[in-house]
């Protein structure tokens, strides 16, 4: 199972493949909130000179830690805003294997784990250039967590939001504040996310985001169907994804 995830995993989430348009080169520290099965982690390790991972699951955070590379620390505890104990909860019939479990509860959720908390703030983290956040419906305060280390390191940040899970307009406002603009990938080209309704588009395609992980990353179009964009890359001071201008306008436009 890991190694099926972190060998699809990019076509099921294609920025992962565009890791060049999101880590800078000179990356000190990368973050990954939310390792899973580490597909970002890896990744991630062989381009920072430092990975930071935190993950709550505990057979995943030991995991990851008998297998990710020598330059990479472990940390088995879920991003918060405060340091404590909370619950994570999961489904039912889950362990943490499917990736969709949250200190937040919803309806999805059946048992819960007493798990660590941290902050990123609190991880004595140096040099941060990138942080990946994907917490299910924790991101605010995952970012509340992290108000140093944004405004020392100002790191890119790329942040799954869900408006199925938790209103989107909290983490681009607050982020907006901090001099923050979005980018989407829809397509082959970023696009401001000024200029993409996100939650239109996930309204109009949340039906796939229910599909497997098999059924997402088929090659065929038609029986995979249409890309579900579920995660924000967000840059500070007007930098842009790769470094390069990025165009508007064109066949990237959404539709």
């Amino acid at each position: 199972m890991a190694f099926a995830a972190r060998t699809v995993y990019p076509r099921f989430e294609p920025e992962l493949a565009r890791l060049a348009d999101l880590c800078p080169p000179d990356c000190g520290t990368a973050v990954d909130v939310g390792g899973w099965y580490g597909p970002w982690t890896r990744r991630l390790a062989r381009r920072a000179r430092r990975v930071v991972t935190v993950e709550p699951v505990p057979h995943l955070a030991r995991l990851l830690t008998a297998t990710a590379p020598p330059n990479v620390r472990v940390v088995r505890a879920a991003a918060s805003d405060r340091p404590g104990t909370a619950r994570l909860w999961l489904p039912p019939d889950d362990g943490g294997d499917r990736g969709v479990s949250s200190l937040v509860r919803r309806d999805i959720h059946g048992h819960f784990l007493d798990v660590s908390c941290v902050t990123l703030d609190g991880l004595g983290l140096k040099d941060v250039g990138f942080v990946k956040i994907d917490v299910d419906g924790n991101e605010s305060a995952v970012l509340r967590g992290a108000a140093g280390v944004l405004a020392r390191d100002r790191p890119a940040l790329f942040v799954e939001l869900e408006s199925r899970i938790q209103p989107v307009a909290p983490v681009v406002t607050y982020l907006s504040l901090l001099g923050y603009d979005g980018w989407v990938l829809p397509a082959g080209t970023w696009v401001p996310l000024s200029r993409f309704p996100l939650e239109a588009h996930q309204a109009r395609t949340s039906y796939v985001a229910s599909r497997g992980l098999l059924r997402r990353v088929l090659p065929f179009g038609p029986l995979r169907g249409p890309r579900y964009v579920n995660s924000v890359l967000f840059l500070p001071d007007g930098r842009r994804p790769g470094g390069a201008r990025v165009g508007d306008d064109g066949p990237h436009a959404p539709r």
